[in-house]
């Protein structure tokens, strides 16, 4: 396809990382003074948009979950939210409807969404001082295509976003876009495209990147070689251990662990189904009803926990998940109202491929997670402790505003 046919592709991607920087390790260092709460209380557009955003990856991570029953997953919600957010304000008639509805706005209005959006990517950054934490945007274009300057305006603004005009059709671009989801992503997710084809005019990408250790470190030494029971059958692994106070949750059918990172604000919450719930049946229960009341359940007890320590790389097309979730008309050559991005006369831009890639390394320091996303214009008695050694789910949040970052699912050792 090229442009000189009446339709173009837009491309966005979007992009996630976090890894580890305190240094309070075993029995060593002082700890950060934990947060207790938000340095401000979150205005009723941002909780807006964080409940819309968590009810868009429980249903994102449903989907992948579903459609992978015997793989692990690791995705990043929340930057497809603020992509997807971006190009939404591109989008007219019932491909807005949809891509609106799919990200769970209901009657909000722009302006409120791109507000709340704007403030609460501030609020985020500072939120931690002993967490490297950041959100960053961009947009880039076609150079001499006919976008319309309010579209790149309202979201340079919004989103707080670089925006570039490019010579596609030179090697440079290529190597331009990838060098700055390089340093986004800390070089953990060192390309997002291979080639830009002729029919691609924009890339909007959306990255966020989280660098913080456990506040409570697992001590190296008590690392073990031990045994993970996955769908693959059993796997060797390596086994991290701690003992001390934990934050414990354990119900008819899930027990949980939430361990957090830097001085509290952001955690990782560990879910092991209890004997007789699969790992999908859990994922496939996950709702942000559901989700709240579970994160006011917590109670601290001194235990153990053992973890496997893992590294992941994972990648996926997300169209069909994007679908499944009402984002249809998106995607139609032809059929695609963007025409608050470009009402050029001869060029009908649409979505052509949303593909995430991830990374994730859970070690004894802390975590150190990437992941970029493209898309083309895409009540029981306590236990002593917790074992994870079979498959389970883990969710990085930030605890007080309740935004999810990441989710995973494990059920083999990668």
């Amino acid at each position: 396809m090229s442009l000189n046919r009446s339709v173009a592709a837009v491309s966005l991607a979007l992009l996630a990382a976090c890894s580890s920087a305190t240094d309070p390790g075993p029995g060593g260092g002082a700890q950060p003074a934990p947060v207790e709460n938000l340095p401000r209380q979150l205005t009723a557009g941002e909780q807006t948009i964080v409940s819309a955003a968590n009810d868009f990856s429980f249903g994102l991570f449903r989907n992948i979950a579903a459609a992978k029953k015997d793989s692990n997953a690791f995705t990043s919600p929340l930057s497809a939210s603020m992509a997807l957010g971006m190009t939404m304000n591109g989008a007219a008639g019932s491909t807005y409807s949809q891509m609106k509805s799919t990200l769970g706005y209901g009657s909000t209005a722009d302006a409120d969404i791109n507000a709340s959006y704007k403030s609460l990517i501030a609020l985020l950054r500072g939120l931690d001082p002993s967490v490297d934490f950041r959100i960053a945007n961009s947009i880039w274009y076609r150079s001499g295509f006919p976008f319309n300057q309010s579209f790149l305006d309202v979201t340079k603004n919004a989103f707080d976003a670089t925006v570039t005009g490019l010579d596609f059709s030179s090697p440079s671009a290529v190597t331009t876009i990838n060098d700055w989801v390089s340093t986004a992503t800390a070089a953990k997710i060192p390309k997002i495209i291979d080639q830009i084809d002729n029919d691609q005019v924009m890339f909007l990408i959306n990255a966020i990147y989280f660098k913080g250790n456990w506040r409570d470190k697992f001590d190296p030494a008590e690392t073990k070689d031990d045994t993970f029971h996955g769908i693959a059958g059993d796997q060797p692994m390596k086994l991290m251990h701690r003992h001390g106070k934990l934050s414990y949750l354990f119900n008819t059918t899930f027990s949980a662990v939430d361990l957090p990172y830097g001085n509290s604000a952001y955690s990782m919450t560990v879910m092991l189904p209890n004997q007789g719930t699969s790992v999908d049946q859990l994922a496939a229960s996950l709702q942000t009803s559901a989700w709240t009341a579970w994160m006011g359940q917590f109670h601290e007890l001194t235990s153990d926990i053992w973890m496997p320590r893992l590294k992941l790389e994972w990648q996926r097309e997300l169209n069909d998940d994007l679908k499944a979730m009402g984002t249809r008309d998106a995607f139609i050559p032809d059929g695609a109202d963007i025409t608050r991005m470009s009402t050029s006369q001869g060029h009908k831009p649409y979505i052509d491929k949303v593909k995430q890639k991830t990374f994730v390394d859970i070690n004894e320091e802390g975590t150190e997670a990437a992941a970029v996303t493209s898309v083309g214009i895409t009540a029981t008695s306590l236990p002593p402790s917790l074992r994870v050694d079979r498959p389970f789910i883990f969710v990085i949040r930030e605890r007080f505003s309740g935004t999810i970052l990441f989710m995973g699912k494990i059920v083999r050792m990668p």
